[in-house]
């Protein structure tokens, strides 16, 4: 059996009160329209049209490889008015999904046993509703004892007696393609707006004594649609919560979710440990055996290789953390690569960025970077070499393998019997003293 999809993203969202078009606002790090898209493929849906309306650009920009058809709807005139301009785009028989862009916590799952029922029951179109303890607001579903649907009301046109209806319309739905098409060929646009409303045409199906079933979701939150920046948040919250259970499924310690926020996308290794206050964004790789936190940020780009520990107040960025290297306290890599067996001490920062550019550092396999000591990119510290606490290397002064370098700027250490370095070696040139360019962005 086939099926095919059109997801409705051309709304503006007004209540969101933002120049970004509603279905572009992130939750957990990614437009909330990805995940409905996921949730689509992943049900079998093939061909699957987007309609897009406001920021059209926008919307095809933020997800450039995806497999799917664009149609446009200018001007928006209703969710009836949406689908048809999606029409051409999917198949004119066979199984028809429904689906709301801003509506990012359906699951796949869910979808796919939308259509189970769809097929079992043969019906026409098959709504997906939810219980909910305050209806007030959505359009309420009336189903008959077999749960078939009886008639949809808008909540301002429903009775008393509607009104204590706690079945909801998601605005999901599924469809035999070929019965919804000839069913919004008859919808009116005679309203208060002057649109065309998709769930008319389930009210021509009805009129027309074709069968149309109600199928409920088992969790409410799926069925959230997303209008305010509120339930934003809510729907954030709840994500949350999802990606976090799913890594403890796969083998990773959260000591305490609630208080532990993970993008989206982040890739965590078996019997790593995470702890309170951290924020992992999207594009950042933990190895196994790993520790984050307390209070650790780690940012796109950012991977840390088996047995690495980042730590209080540490923020990492674009940077490879070898096996088994920590940075425990009050530290900051940006741009940097590290070796395996480090050690960086607390308040050690990577100074990346001159004001017009970032450069990398490098720190070889078994440096030891004492506590306070800065970076200046472009530079290297190399295998085993140690700074001692505040020493500031300067941009192109690498350090050698085993060497050890302190002071301001940094100089290697004279060893036993020699008094001290001529000018102009390892570091600045005499008469020069003072801090080079260079600052932690």
């Amino acid at each position: 059996m086939t099926v095919s999809a059109i997801i409705l993203a051309a709304g503006k969202g007004t209540r969101m009160r933002s120049d970004r078009a509603k279905v572009l606002h992130e939750v957990c790090g990614r437009p909330m329209l990805g995940y409905v898209l996921d949730a689509a493929f992943a049900a079998g849906a093939s061909p699957i049209a987007v309609v897009v309306g406001h920021q059209t650009e926008a919307v095809k920009k933020a997800f450039p490889d995806a497999q799917v058809a664009w149609a446009t709807q200018e001007p928006q005139l209703g969710t009836g008015h949406a689908v048809r301009m999606a029409q051409a785009s999917v198949p004119a028989k066979g199984d028809l999904l429904v689906l709301c862009g801003d509506a990012p916590l359906v699951r796949a799952e869910t979808l796919s046993d939308l259509l189970e029922h769809h097929r079992d029951t043969e019906a026409a179109a098959t709504v997906l509703t939810a219980e909910v303890d305050d209806p007030t607001g959505y359009g309420r579903v009336i189903t008959a004892d077999d749960g078939s649907v009886l008639d949809m009301v808008e909540h301002l046109d429903a009775t008393d007696e509607q009104l204590e209806v706690c079945e909801i319309n998601s605005s999901i739905y599924a469809f035999r393609a070929e019965d919804l098409f000839s069913a919004l060929a008859e919808v009116k646009n005679d309203n208060a707006k002057g649109e065309f409303y998709l769930p008319d045409a389930i009210k021509v199906l009805l009129a027309r004594e074709a069968y149309v079933e109600a199928y409920e979701a088992d969790d409410a939150n799926e069925v959230l649609g997303i209008n305010t920046r509120g339930e934003l948040a809510y729907a954030a919250s709840v994500m949350r919560r999802r990606i976090l259970h799913g890594h403890m499924a796969n083998g990773v310690t959260v000591l305490e979710p609630s208080l532990t926020y993970v993008e989206w996308g982040v890739e965590i290794g078996e019997d790593t440990e995470i702890l309170p206050f951290s924020v992992l964004r999207r594009g950042a790789v933990v190895g196994r055996h790993c520790e984050v936190g307390p209070f650790a940020h780690l940012r796109a780009g950012t991977v840390m290789e088996d047995g690495s520990e980042v730590g209080n107040f540490v923020e990492v960025k674009k940077t490879r953390i070898g096996a088994r290297t920590k940075a425990k306290h009050l530290t900051y890599l940006g741009d940097a690569v590290i070796g395996a067996d480090a050690n960086i001490g607390a308040g050690t920062i990577t100074a990346n960025y001159d004001g017009k550019a970032k450069h990398e550092t490098r720190i070889g396999d078994g440096a030891f970077i004492g506590s306070g000591t800065v970076l200046v990119a472009p530079v290297s510290i190399g295998a085993r070499a140690t700074t001692g606490a505040g020493a500031i290397v300067t941009r192109g002064h690498d350090v050698p393998d085993d060497a050890v370098v302190v002071g301001v700027p940094a100089r290697p250490l004279p060893k036993p019997g020699k008094a001290g370095l001529p000018a102009g070696k390892a570091g600045l040139p005499a008469g020069k003293a003072g801090l080079p360019e260079g600052d932690a962005r």
